[in-house]
Order: C-alpha cells, then structure tokens, then sequence
C-alpha cells in the first residue's frame, strides 16, 4: 500500500510558492481627498480639497465593483501633481449623504445613480420652447424627497409664457419656485444656489447648459435648439459633469432626461418627505395608498377635522400619481 501512495505521489501537480494572504489593508489617512466633477470612459476628473487642483485618476483594485460617480468625495493617492500625463489612484470612497437614483423605466428594477452627495435638486423647466411637462416636474419631485434633497423648481424663458399657473401648483408643498427669462437677471437663481450642492435636471432645450453657461463664464456648456416641428430638445451633454459656482457652492449639470422612472421609490419613503401629512397617516388602515379613492384614508379624515389643508393634501396626491403615470418626452 506504501508503494502505491509512492507512486502517486509522483503525478501530484507541484505546489505554487505564493506569499500568503493578509486581511490587513493599506491605511490611506494621510491620502488626499478630493471631489470627483466628471467621469470619461473609466477616468475620473478630480479636484482636490486642499487647493482646487485638477487631477485625472483611475479606479483602485481594491474597490472592486464598487461605483465611483460624479459627486463623491474620495482619497486619492499616486501622482497627485495635476501634470500632462499624470494618474493619481482612487483608492477609498467616503460614505455619501445623498444618493439621487432613477430607473430607466417604471418596470426596470436597476436603479442608475445619477449624483452623490447634493444637496438640493434644481429641476429646471421651460415655459415654452418646449412646454413644460408638469407630470415630468412631479416625478423629479419624488426622487428629491425620497433622496432627502431639497427640491427647487426654476422656470425658464419667462418672456415666452407665464409662470402663474406653475407657481401655484407648488405652493402647496412648500417647494420653492424661481423665475428666468432669456437675458435677464439670475439674482434669485444665484441667491438658491449660493454655498450649497445643486443638480440641475430637465428635459433637452429647457435652457440648463444656458443657464450653467451665465453662472459659471467658463463653462463652455453646448447649448441645444429646440426642433420647431417636434418642440423636442437636441441631447448635447452626454455625461454629468460638477462645476464650481464663483459666488459659493457647486452645480452638476446632467445630460437632458426624457423620463425618470421611479421603481425604486415607496410611498412610504414619499410620505416621510411630509411629517405634518406622516403624522396624519399613521392612523390609515393597514396597506393604505393614501390616494383619493382609499376607504378610511386618515388624510381625508384629518382634513375634515381641519387638520390638514386640502391643497396640501391634493398636492401631494398629485404627485404621488405621478408615480404611476410616466411623463414621456
């Protein structure tokens, strides 16, 4: 029997002297840190926190699959000179505050991430040239609250239409609306924007690049025209890209959306965005959709013991609809 395990032995596949694995990982406390503004092709523009300077960076093996998207603060290592040809190392990302999500459709469960780390959601829109999509603006209102963004509503090209109508139709819900026309005055845009962490979204041809171009003079944003037969926008910005306002704060302007899907999102994570309408909702029966045709709804209740405004209450219906009711370009 020894003889034959002798002869085996012979056939066994030599053993490869590898080093053995550590579980201890490389510490990057002193690495720099920096915000990543645009990505091109699995290369990420940088700019780091200590002096603004600008840096191409790649992705760490060690973050495996990991995404890395436009809005994350992150450490950087490796050449950091900012130089023609330089590459600096992406190798730790910091935990994001916000995530802005959508789906590509209602019925597609891959949530895209759009932006990290903002703070407000401009949804920008035309009053003509193209017509505003109200139902559009509803769904941007719900990713917003279910991302725990603020949302702000700018109207553009208000010496084509009024903003009247609009206006009042986020009033109820306390979203704040600012008004634009071409060549006017951006005081009260620039006022919303000042030292926070805004992304603009909105259809193509809505005037966004237009509006980034005015905030920040070197941009250098492509400006789409809208097609007189169609009223549709052209797509000019293909990829996000986070650019630093003079006055204080940032904007990511994002390619233009012709819907926004809302798959990921609950009525559950809508409602929270509403304490004085939560607190209300509490009683509801188990299951409760909280729309108008829901037996025993509390809201209902509750607004006709006065407790709740109507407005409030059918405004945020309106846009809970819109979860169910795609907005198409």
């Amino acid at each position: 029997m020894r003889e034959r395990d002798d002869e085996h032995t012979q056939f066994e596949r030599p053993r490869r002297h590898t080093k053995p694995r550590t579980k201890v990982r490389p510490n990057y406390d002193d690495a720099d840190t920096a915000r990543v503004v645009t990505i091109d092709r699995g290369r990420y523009t940088v700019t780091l926190d200590e002096d603004g300077r600008t840096l191409t960076a790649m992705k760490s093996r060690n973050l495996g699959r990991k995404g890395v998207i436009v809005g994350d603060e992150v450490k950087v290592v490796g050449d950091v000179t900012g130089d023609t040809g330089s590459l600096a190392r992406i190798v730790e990302v910091h935990p994001r505050r916000t995530v802005l999500r959508r789906t590509a459709d209602d019925d597609d469960p891959i949530e895209r991430i759009i932006v990290a780390n903002a703070d407000q959601l401009v949804i920008v829109a035309a009053l003509a040239d193209p017509p505003p999509r109200a139902g559009l603006i509803d769904r941007c209102l719900v990713a917003a609250f279910d991302a725990g963004m603020e949302p702000l509503v700018c109207l553009t090209k208000a010496d084509l239409g009024s903003p009247a109508e609009l206006v009042a139709m986020f009033e109820p819900l306390g979203v704040r609306v600012v008004v634009t026309r071409r060549d006017g005055e951006l005081d009260a845009i620039r006022d919303a924007l000042r030292n926070r962490v805004s992304v603009l979204v909105g259809h193509s041809g809505v005037g966004k690049s237009t509006l980034v171009n005015a905030l920040v003079p070197d941009a250098n944003r492509s400006v789409s025209y809208v097609n007189a037969v169609t009223g549709r926008g052209r797509h000019t910005s293909t990829s996000a890209i986070s650019l630093e306002l003079p006055f204080g704060g940032w904007i990511i302007d994002t390619p233009g959306i012709r819907s926004f899907g809302l798959a990921h999102v609950q009525i559950d994570d809508l409602i929270r965005a509403f304490p004085d309408l939560q607190d209300a909702a509490r009683h509801c029966p188990r299951g409760c959709l909280h729309s108008a045709t829901e037996p025993e709804c509390a809201l209902d209740i509750a607004m006709a013991d006065g407790g709740l405004a109507p407005e409030r209450v059918e405004s945020f219906r309106r846009i809970l609809a819109s979860m169910n009711h795609k907005d198409d370009y």
